[in-house]
């Protein structure tokens, strides 16, 4: 086995130059987003791409030669570069690269080339001479602005490369993500912007550059995709070119575009192609399971979602008990806090001492000495929650809430609530797996077979904001009534039209934009769960000290 490192591609050292992190996000981690910048580029490379020419032997150029995604790599230097066009005139070969933007001002920037591109066309420059070809320059061609920028190649472009290839190492090395960019302009437009958080993780480091400014929203506010839930019993699901096919078992056909379907949730007896799980897999698309009374027991995730360096981590932790307990504090804590905030808003008659026994159990939860006991406080905390749970329902709607009793729920109100915890479950699963978390692994509950533990963990604190208020909206707003619920051998569950309309307003309440209790911008509780998933990773490496809990004003 050789121990010769792995070449490194000319175009990661562009990115380790432009931003180390990006670096550390891409090639790293595994993490990727596409976005109209990135698709664009992609375009413009498949253009040049589109005939592939071979370059001629050093000894066999001739006065003119022009050769279309050459290939070479220098050993010595640790470098492999794919080259747009390689132009050869006079025994001298020009590698261009093609970019999609503009070039930058000369007059700002050092020869009119972003220091990043300098960089990677040099390699590709130093790749072509370790091939034997003589090369005294590269050249960059930005499309937006049609400009061609040439780029000499000396000693000190060569000590650029060979820094950029030392620092591609050493992150690749340490396994941490280096720091974000403070205030940087080049964040607004990177595809990763929603993965890296960088405004978010200075906030909580207590990072600024100069005064302290507002956190920007860089990513949108919800995703472009939704999920699709499919409830109707006995329904086919079939590809058709770019569209999922819904065919139900009266002949109707609803259609759906794969590309706008961030996850496909099935209820009860539901059959699905392999074809349309293949196409969801390779566009990184799960696929849930759930009873036809809406229990989740299974979700089907593409592998290239898994973060072996988060994993790792996160394995590390979990085996660790007090960095375990501190995340298991916090979940607890601000379920608890999130839990007294949902009463007092809501409850007609509002219980000053409940709202007291809440906040002294969100105080002993950040005290636990153990997990047992925190476990207790957390039970202690439900007791007094769920007591005052009525004060919060319309008084002449005839829904009551006797205590909470699950599997199975023995009344409408627990019926409600065991449908909004199963859906939300799902969604914390889909967004920790997103982030490539293992969503079976968790540092409150105790991981067992073929329970998603940490999954668990992340719904605490939006039990109250995501689930229990969707069930009072649900009740309050008459979306569903008492005479939508089944009854059979002591057990109550939702009949198929109530279940229907409670997770539409389930996924209602998934979109409603919200203000960030931390970072100040708007975002909708489908994103802010990616967030938080996306915060506890950082925690699990080690940049940041604390989870920061989720928690209405």
């Amino acid at each position: 086995m050789s121990d010769e490192p792995d070449l490194i591609p000319a175009r990661m050292l562009n990115e380790v130059v432009y931003c180390p992190r990006l670096y550390y996000l891409e090639h790293v981690a595994g993490e990727w987003e596409e976005s109209a910048d990135t698709l664009s580029g992609k375009r413009v490379h498949r253009r040049v791409d589109a005939r592939v020419e071979e370059l001629p032997l050093p000894e066999a150029l001739g006065k003119s030669d022009v050769a279309r995604s050459v290939t070479a790599a220098s050993a010595e230097l640790g470098i492999i570069a794919k080259v747009d066009i390689v132009e050869a005139v006079d025994g001298l070969v020009v590698p261009v690269d093609y970019k999609r933007g503009s070039a930058p001002d000369p007059q700002r920037v050092e020869g009119g080339v972003w220091e990043a591109d300098r960089v990677q066309v040099a390699s590709q420059v130093l790749a072509l001479r370790a091939a034997g070809y003589r090369s005294d320059e590269g050249a960059v061609y930005y499309a937006a602005s049609k400009t061609r920028v040439a780029v000499p190649v000396d000693g000190a472009a060569e000590d650029a490369v060979r820094a950029a290839v030392a620092l591609a190492r050493s992150i690749k090395a340490s396994g941490t993500p280096p720091p974000p960019l403070i205030s940087s302009p080049k964040c607004p437009g990177c595809s990763l912007v929603g993965i890296c958080l960088p405004d978010e993780t200075n906030a909580l480091l207590g990072r600024a550059d100069g005064e302290e400014k507002e956190v920007r929203r860089l990513m949108p506010a919800d995703e472009d995709r939704h999920p699709c839930h499919v409830l109707e019993v006995g329904a086919t699901i079939r590809k058709s070119g770019e569209r999922l096919e819904v065919h139900t078992r009266d002949g109707k056909v609803e259609h759906v575009r794969t590309r706008g379907v961030s996850h496909l949730s099935l209820f009860g007896q539901v059959h699905v192609t392999t074809s349309v799980i293949q196409e969801l897999c390779s566009q990184g698309v799960g696929v849930s399971f759930h009873t036809s009374g809406g229990w989740h027991f299974g979700t089907m995730h593409p592998h290239n979602l898994v973060n072996v360096a988060v994993r790792i981590a996160q394995f590390r932790v979990a085996s660790v008990r007090g960095e375990a307990l501190a995340l298991a504090r916090a979940f607890v804590a601000g379920k608890i806090l999130n839990c007294r905030t949902l009463l007092r808003r809501n409850a007609r008659l509002p219980e000053p001492q409940a709202l007291d026994l809440l906040r002294q159990r969100a105080e002993d939860a950040r005290k636990a000495e153990s997990v047992e006991s925190l476990r207790g406080i957390e039970g202690l905390a439900a007791r007094v929650y769920f007591k005052a749970f009525n004060s919060m329902l319309a008084a002449d709607l005839g829904f009551d809430l006797a205590g909470r009793n699950r599997r199975p729920p023995r009344d409408p109100v627990n019926a409600l609530l065991s449908l909004a915890y199963s859906l939300l479950m799902r969604e914390c699963h889909n967004a920790l797996a997103r982030v490539g978390l293992d969503p079976s692994i968790g540092f409150l509950h105790e991981p067992r077979a073929g329970r998603p533990a940490l999954a668990l963990d992340l719904m605490e604190e939006f039990r109250p904001l995501a689930a229990d208020s969707a069930v009072l909206f649900a009740i309050n707003a008459e979306i569903v009534q008492k005479n939508g619920f089944i009854r059979a051998a002591g057990a109550v569950t939702l009949n198929a039209d109530a279940r229907k309309a409670f997770v539409l307003n389930f996924e209602r309440r998934m979109r409603q934009e919200i203000t960030h209790p931390i970072f100040g911008y708007r975002i909708t509780y489908r994103r802010v769960l990616e967030v938080q998933a996306r915060l506890l990773s950082r925690v699990l490496l080690g940049e940041l000290p604390d989870y920061p809990a989720f928690l209405t004003r």
